[in-house]
């Protein structure tokens, strides 16, 4: 029996990462837009997403400790936060520099984000429900790209890409409803409770969320392996998925696809109708099929059609390949969650999904600048093969993950 308070807390985390990928996403999808007002070449503005990334990775480390300390829920309020104000100041920049600013704070609520809404649901649901619930808490990225495609399609033609930018302040709104309705977890509250009654010298350390004990003992393999396997995937995700959206935009003769903004709306809509499934079909395969095969089985189709993509130079193929690139390539990261939020313990989960997650995006901030980079010479064709490339590795140290089907947290 799925309880009033697991529902909300599913709700809460599902609607805080749908906000935070349409705020972050946002920025790809009016790229080119920038690019042309503010002069800035392809690796400067690669530049500024691996600079919001290095950022989500502090992020996540601070929020991460935060939530071991007062709260998954409150500690998510406060990310929410952030990134809404920030998105929305970044409306107002009028050069590279202020941009910059702009998108290194708003990083720091996004990197904060995903772990203290996982941790929230991962602590919430019985194990039995665990993976299916955290695949569908996944897809609602999908859900907020697909929100932010329909904001760039609805407001940039009109009001241009900066009024784009005022509509990520609205994400704010949620924090009212989570302060109201959502609880800390039992698990996590019971936690605390023992930290309260222990002698203030070994309270202090246990309630601290020491990052150095994901250094210690079984947990130093779960988390060199866990950070090792999303830096590949988080490289190729961030590298790919940052410029499809100019590469979509971009005229033939320049190895391009040259859409209007309607039809490179439509792709995207299909793309991320992918993803919405495969997000939320992990979660089933894995409990049938356990989660850490089925998350390498996706790994690899995903290093697969990366590679397919950037091959294909027939429109019809691209159409066809779009939703399989949502379902393999953005979906996969529906395994981390289920994995990662089994491998540690309450005393330090905020803080291992902040920094395992969170590192691998200090990895990837190289990727947008890379691509970006290789593009200027090679085309955005070609260089979107090493986003394949670092697919295929994720899925080979994904084979060192232990299999955490059903298994009850600790």
């Amino acid at each position: 029996m799925i309880t009033t308070q697991q529902k909300r807390a599913l709700a809460a985390a599902s609607l805080g990462w749908m906000l935070d990928a349409m705020d972050v996403m946002l920025y790809s999808l009016v790229l080119k837009s920038i690019q042309d007002e503010l002069h800035l070449a392809p690796s400067t503005s690669g530049l500024l997403v691996a600079m919001t990334l290095v950022t989500a990775a502090v992020g996540g480390l601070v929020f991460g400790k935060l939530a071991d300390r007062i709260g998954r829920a409150r500690s998510m309020m406060l990310c929410i936060l952030l990134y809404s104000l920030f998105t929305g100041l970044s409306g107002l920049a009028q050069n590279v520099w202020q941009l910059a600013i702009c998108r290194i704070l708003l990083g720091l609520g996004m990197g904060g984000e995903w772990g203290t809404g996982a941790a929230l649901v991962a602590e919430t649901w019985p194990a039995e429900h665990r993976g299916k619930a955290m695949g569908l808490l996944q897809s609602f990225w999908a859900v907020g790209y697909g929100l932010a495609v329909v904001v760039n399609w609805a407001v940039a033609p009109r009001f241009g890409w900066r009024a784009v930018f005022f509509v990520g302040v609205l994400p704010a709104l949620a924090t009212l409803w989570i302060q109201k309705s959502v609880e800390e977890p039992e698990i996590w509250r019971e936690h605390r409770a023992r930290i309260a009654r222990q002698p203030a010298a070994e309270s202090g350390a246990a309630a601290s969320g020491s990052l150095a004990a994901l250094f210690q003992g079984k947990l130093l393999r779960r988390t060199v392996v866990a950070a090792a396997v999303n830096s590949a995937s988080l490289f190729a995700w961030w590298g790919m998925f940052t410029w499809i959206p100019s590469f979509l935009a971009l005229s033939p003769d320049k190895g391009g696809r040259g859409l209007a903004i309607g039809q490179s709306s439509s792709w995207m809509l299909l793309m991320q109708a992918g993803a919405w499934f495969g997000y939320v079909t992990f979660g089933y395969l894995a409990d049938r099929f356990g989660d850490r095969r089925t998350y390498v089985f996706y790994l690899f189709a995903s290093g697969l059609l990366a590679f397919l993509f950037g091959r294909a130079t027939d429109p019809t193929m691209s159409t066809l390949l779009s939703p399989l690139l949502g379902f393999f390539c953005t979906g996969c990261f529906s395994g981390f969650a289920i994995i990662a939020s089994a491998l540690f313990p309450t005393s330090v989960r905020g803080t291992a999904l902040g920094f395992t997650y969170n590192l691998g995006r200090i990895a990837s901030a190289v990727a947008p600048f890379t691509i970006g980079k290789m593009s200027e010479s090679l085309g955005l064709s070609v260089a979107f093969w090493l986003t394949a490339g670092a697919y295929a590795i994720a899925a080979m140290v994904a084979f060192a993950l232990p299999d955490t089907t059903g298994i009850a947290l600790e």
